[in-house]
């Protein structure tokens, strides 16, 4: 297992009309770092969020997978593919919330 820093862990958060809505429940959506398993992303992000002194209860990780995408016309098409990622959904504690999402 390999000793990642927390900034190194959480990527950035993930900015949708899903995550916005579902940061009013206390989930919030992060892209974490493809090494980084449940127990790194929870204390990364009490890490990174003490000021508001958020408590993680719960961590759900997905990793979405390379999707081929062509480009070009017929002739000269061109096939790639799209980066995969890992995506965390981090749920708080009840009445928590984190103030980076709230301005959105």
């Amino acid at each position: 297992m390999s000793v990642l820093t927390a900034p190194e862990i959480i990527l950035r958060p993930v900015i949708s009309e899903k995550t916005i809505d579902e940061s009013s429940r206390g989930k919030y959506t992060f892209a974490v770092h493809r090494d980084a398993n449940k127990i790194q992303i929870k204390s990364a992000v009490e890490e990174l969020y003490k000021k508001e002194n958020v408590t993680v209860t719960a961590v759900n990780v997905l990793t979405t997978k390379a999707k081929e995408k062509r480009r070009g016309t017929k002739r000269g098409r061109i096939v790639g593919h799209t980066t995969p990622w890992r995506k965390a959904i981090v749920t708080l504690a009840p009445g928590q919330s984190i103030e980076f999402f709230e301005g959105v």
